[in-house]
């Protein structure tokens, strides 16, 4: 208790110091001011030094420098675009093979089930009930899928990256939306950060872009909207794997003498629980047979509903006129509008196209789709059609009553195999999406296993992965039949379909500024028609819709309460740092021992000295004689190449050794690296910026001898001891700075990396950087450092509301969130932190 209170009081002296009048730290496009620096710093010249005189204080303007943050993504000439997909023509078709088995599974699979799900509502009574569920199929497929996601909705992508988390962070790179105010400048010469922004209608786009970045209303929404999205995203991961199982399996109902709907649910049941034992494993082992299946099962709708056209009624066809959709809702009225939420079950996967892009490219998913599934789902919908103008009566079982007799088993089989691999792109999906969410700093932290040393996008999350399975299980076992779970279905599709109108929509506003007539057009063409949809499936809410709201409800509750308690911390965090006055009044000891070591200590600040670090102060007899502040911070963009890892920054003068280090992560970036590569890296990287921060330095000391030199009256050779006393303002001032100019310069002003065309223009009179003992002193002092190994310090936290909160935010962080962290994986492990060499501290954040 007495170390908290010391804490505090350190706090206190903190707003003090590092306020000008009395006012709290500023946030200047998403990053904070540390502490005011005169405009002139002052220069202490250390006595004795190379012979140069007593102590003194001069004054020098010093001139405007690059920050040293930018360094690693300076680093980088020709980086940018390095996720590109231009590929040739045989890899294009090769990719689009492959898109069959990953993106196409779920979508394939509607066949099994839309027919029996409209005609469970609209009982077949003349050929007009017929034509128009196949008109309303085959234009719901023509304008949601192909109109939209084919043609729009796919160039909206993200460096490559597609689903509703590239769009979110697309948005949040060209407006500061992000409500976590870690942005920092140095961010936007990450590769894949650099935007082209479009020159017509730019007031409009930045009107937006202001608007947004103005009201937290905006922000909240946006980001709500967002998680909802999410939220819907997981329940698909649920009803998936449950509705496309249970339609493949109920094949066997009347097939089999006896087989009726108990046992339907146990065989599903026991698909499903060996669907989720094996994901453990992976993907990448049985990826190569995907494609192939799902292909062979394509071929079979097309083949099988071409012999069903052709042999009973050609005349479908008729239902190419749109006529029949307004006969349709004529005829039937109230029970036409039910049937809307079984025809949506025909697009359902059309999500994947877009949230699986990162795997292919824009051109691949198209020529697949356009060439492949449009057309073999339109000839197994009008094959099904024309059975039922003949055999109206089979409209429970179509699909598997529409395949002739001999072709039977083998179409069973393919139809359970290509189930079961709609329901693994659902699951991988459904990983995925919490893997961003958790980078977004919107989930609670899980364990995450890597099951592909090639491919990043292929994790296994086995606390997600054990829930799933529950939640399919109980789903199959309450509901027992595909129509009460296709009414579940219908809504978590629809869903997130007008989550991804709404984002795309601003992105055509923000970013590509076309133009607004078009704009317009977009959300009132497909959002209209997805509203019509989604009002048709919520009709349906007492007979199992209730089941994907109470998901998204319960998803949404988790997400939305993380990420209001990690901003609450954050923001308590930037209020309690310690300021650099205050380091610089307990010396370069910290006020205790230095010892030969490297403490790392991990923190969210992205600026400024967390308070924690003082409670290390208080509670250690002994600091590290070098201390890195390290930042795990994930940026809106997919990858951080691993060139522009490690930004670093200097903090306090250069005796005390202490370094700001932000590791930049993008949201598909997987943190691969054990302890000891990341230390390796770290390390690495550090002694980079070392040494491109002394060439910074000489490079100014060269500059300003050019610039003496050119209204100086007395030859630079001239120097001798005595004279005008103008010496000691030129050359042993400039000199001085190399060797000692950090002692006295606070962290944020020292440190400034040039490009290498700037240092290779330097004098001939520059001094070597092997030379330079400043450099080399603080090299050496880093390898013993080293040698003597690393300690990883953290911060064991805990969260709790104000006295003076209201009741919501107590019942909220000090219960719920509180709850979430306590039960959530430890920080120290999701790091990979060796535990022999952890210190923790504890720590109270009043938020």
């Amino acid at each position: 208790m007495d170390e908290h209170d010391g804490i505090e009081e350190i706090s206190v002296r903190v707003g003090s110091s590092a306020s000008t009048g009395g006012s709290d730290s500023r946030w200047v496009d998403g990053t904070e001011l540390d502490a005011e620096l005169p405009s002139y710093p002052v220069l202490d010249e250390i006595e004795g030094r190379q012979g140069y005189g007593s102590l003194r204080r001069r004054l020098l303007k010093r001139p405007k420098r690059v920050d040293s943050f930018d360094g690693e993504a300076m680093e980088i000439a020709g980086a940018h675009g390095h996720n590109s997909k231009d590929q040739t023509c045989w890899q294009t078709i090769t990719l689009a093979f492959q898109t069959l088995g990953v993106v196409y599974g779920d979508l394939g699979t509607s066949p099994l089930y839309v027919f029996a799900d409209v005609f469970s509502k609209v009982p077949i009574k003349s050929e007009v009930d017929i034509l128009g569920a196949l008109s309303l199929v085959m234009y719901t497929i023509a304008l949601l899928p192909l109109a939209k996601y084919i043609f729009v909705v796919l160039k909206a992508n993200d460096n490559g990256e597609g689903g509703t988390f590239a769009l979110y962070s697309l948005i949040c790179r060209y407006a500061n939306v992000n409500t976590l105010p870690n942005r920092q400048a140095a961010d936007e010469h990450i590769s894949n950060f650099r935007l082209k922004l479009p020159t017509p209608e730019f007031e409009r786009a930045l009107h937006i872009k202001e608007s947004l970045e103005s009201r937290s209303s905006l922000k909240t929404f946006l980001l709500l909207l967002v998680l909802m999205g999410t939220s819907m995203i997981i329940g698909d991961g649920i009803l998936t794997p449950a509705m496309s199982v249970t339609s493949a399996v109920s094949g066997l109902n009347g097939e089999i003498q006896g087989f009726g709907t108990s046992a339907v649910v146990i065989v599903s049941i026991m698909i499903l629980v060996g669907l989720f034992s094996i994901q453990q494993f992976g993907t990448g082992k049985v990826g190569f047979m995907f494609s192939p299946v799902l292909a062979l099962w394509f071929f079979s709708l097309g083949s099988i509903g071409l012999y069903n056209l052709v042999k009973h009624d050609i005349s479908v066809l008729r239902a190419f006129n749109p006529a029949y959709i307004y006969l349709f809702f004529k005829r039937n009225s109230k029970d036409a509008w039910s049937a809307l939420g079984g025809c949506v079950l025909c697009i359902t996967g059309a999500e994947a196209m877009f949230a699986d892009l990162g795997h292919f490219s824009v051109r691949a998913i198209q020529i697949a789709f356009t060439c492949v599934v449009f057309p073999c789902l339109l000839l197994a919908y009008m094959g099904q059609a024309a059975y039922l103008m003949k055999y109206p009566n089979s409209a429970e079982r179509i699909f598997y009553d529409s395949v002739p007799d001999a072709l039977f088993w083998p179409v069973f089989v393919i139809a359970t195999l290509a189930a079961m691999i709609a329901s693994q792109a659902m699951i991988s999906a459904t990983f995925s999406c919490v893997k961003q969410s958790m980078a977004l700093g919107c989930f609670p932290r899980l364990k995450i296993i890597h099951t592909s040393r090639r491919q990043m996008g292929r994790i296994y999350i086995p606390v997600m992965n054990w829930f799933l399975m529950i939640m399919c299980i109980a789903v199959v076992a309450i509901f027992q039949s595909t129509t009460d779970i296709a009414n579940a279905y219908g809504i978590a599709e629809v869903g997130v379909m007008i989550v991804s109108t709404t984002l795309v929509t601003l992105v055509m506003l923000l970013i590509w500024q076309t133009n607004l007539l078009l704009v317009l057009c977009f959300p009132l063409v497909f959002g209209s028609v997805e509203l019509i949809y989604l009002s048709a499936a919520l009709f349906k809410t007492k007979e199992g819709g209730w089941l994907p709201l109470a998901f998204a409800i319960c998803f949404l509750s988790v997400m939305y309460t993380w990420n209001y308690g990690s901003v609450l911390k954050y923001q308590s965090e930037v209020k309690g740092k310690i300021s650099t006055d205050f380091m610089l009044e307990l010396g370069s000891t910290l006020g205790t021992v230095r010892v030969p070591g490297i403490g790392l200590l991990y923190n969210e600040l992205v600026q400024g000295i967390p308070s924690i670090f003082g409670q290390f102060l208080l509670g250690l007899p002994a600091i590290h004689s070098t201390v890195v502040f390290v930042c795990i911070k994930y940026v809106p963009v997919p990858v951080v190449p691993q060139e522009e890892r490690f930004l670093f920054r200097r903090v306090c003068p250069k005796d005390y050794h202490m370094f700001r280090c932000v590791a930049r992560y993008g949201y598909k970036d997987v943190q691969k690296e054990d302890h000891h590569a990341f230390e390796q890296l770290l390390v690495e990287s550090l002694v980079k910026f070392l040494r491109r921060e002394a060439q910074d330095l000489a490079l100014e000391m060269n500059l300003n001898e050019l610039e003496f030199d050119s209204v100086s009256v007395r030859s630079r050779d001239s120097g001798a001891p005595g004279g005008d006393g103008n010496d000691d303002l030129r050359i042993p001032l400039m000199r001085d700075r190399i060797l000692g100019e950090a002692d006295t310069v606070t962290s944020e002003e020292a440190g400034t990396v040039t490009s290498e065309e700037a240092v290779s223009a330097l004098p001939s009179s520059d001094v070597s950087l092997d030379e330079d003992p400043s450099l080399e002193y603080e090299l050496s002092a880093l390898r013993e450092a080293m040698d003597s190994g690393f300690t990883y310090m953290l911060a064991h936290g805990e969260v709790r509301a104000k006295k003076n909160s209201f009741f919501l935010k107590k019942l909220v962080i000090n219960y719920f969130y509180a709850f979430l962290r306590r039960n959530c994986r430890a920080g120290a492990a999701n790091m990979r932190v060796p535990h022999l060499n952890v210190i923790r501290v504890g720590m109270t954040y009043m938020v």
